[in-house]
């Protein structure tokens, strides 16, 4: 595993008035992440992903717990493993008055790279980060996703093992979200591996290979998205029948391949394992009892039901 922790905690003291108080932020992590994966996580504001993920990149000291990050310790040698790692703050890291090629090759330096070979690297990143024709352009002429590519590359630019973006769609549109999706993407083709917090559903969906969902400071639920969701609540095959039908209830509450039941207002309800497999047994059941139906349908479980179910409460809504 490239990313290993064990019992990571962090507290902060906030005023409140005049009563001074402890919050815990991150209550006793443990996480695993592979090599060469796409890790999210995922949980509302306030969870506590940006804490773990700024003690994982030595920008705070954890206050207990241990962890090992691209081969190193991370409380006896953060030095060294910030020169393992690449990170992208959520507020981004360019200026206003330099241009994108100026600020890539400033901090190619900084990691001790020559300057030809600065110069080098920032042109190949201008290019894979379809950058160069504004490459001599001032960063505030930029929109909001040339931008964040800029603080992208920025943070790859020394050639890291692993890659921290801290919610790196917010505040850009659609367009520009399935854009960066495809950078990230990439950023794992390339060999490193990609840790992402986000509190977007269809984000961690559709990037992620593997992700931790955070609530309250805690992990209530890792896996890939497939995995989380079927473990939660498996599929759900909605049967819609005639008005005055009566008897289908009957006939597949008692099904092996049926977790649960419910009617509803056109029908039923089946929360099953596998909906691909069950509809054709379910079609056959009412069919043998000569029972007719009007539609039947596929529903596949989102993360937020997933979250849901962890928590009593929607993502959507915190």
């Amino acid at each position: 595993m490239i990313i290993e922790t064990t019992g990571l905690r962090k507290s902060f003291r906030s005023r409140a008035g005049r009563e001074t108080k402890t919050v815990e932020a991150v209550r006793g992590v443990n996480l695993s992440v592979a090599e060469g994966e796409i890790f999210g996580f995922l949980g509302p504001n306030g969870a506590g992903k940006t804490t773990t993920l700024r003690m994982l990149a030595t920008l705070i000291e954890p206050d207990g717990g241990e962890a090992t990050v691209a081969g190193v310790d991370l409380r006896k040698s953060p030095g060294e493993v910030r020169k393992r790692i690449g990170y992208v703050a959520q507020g981004g890291s360019t200026w206003d008055d330099s241009t994108a090629r100026e600020e890539l090759v400033l901090h190619a330096r900084m990691y001790g790279i020559g300057k030809s070979e600065a110069q080098q690297r920032a042109a190949k990143a201008l290019d894979a980060f379809q950058l160069t024709e504004y490459a001599d352009r001032k960063c505030k002429t930029y929109s909001g996703g040339q931008r964040r590519r800029v603080d992208i590359a920025l943070g790859i630019i020394h050639q890291p093992k692993i890659v921290f973006l801290d919610e790196p769609t917010t505040g850009l549109d659609p367009q520009s979200r399935a854009h960066m999706w495809d950078e990230v993407r990439k950023l794992r083709d390339m060999g490193m591996t990609v840790f992402i917090t986000t509190h977007y559903l269809d984000e961690a969906d559709a990037l992620c290979d593997r992700l931790s969902i955070m609530d309250n400071g805690e992990i209530v639920a890792e896996g890939t998205p497939a995995e989380l969701k079927q473990e939660v609540l498996g599929d759900v095959v909605a049967v819609s029948l005639p008005a005055g039908g009566t008897g289908a209830a009957e006939v597949l509450d008692t099904a092996e391949y049926v977790r649960k039941l419910e009617t509803t207002e056109t029908g039923l309800r089946l929360y099953v394992d596998d909906g691909a497999t069950a509809i054709p047994l379910v079609l056959r059941a009412l069919d043998a009892a000569a029972i007719k139906t009007e539609g039947i349908e596929l529903h596949r479980p989102s993360l937020d039901d997933v979250f849901l179910a962890k928590t009593g409460r929607s993502l959507r809504e915190s």
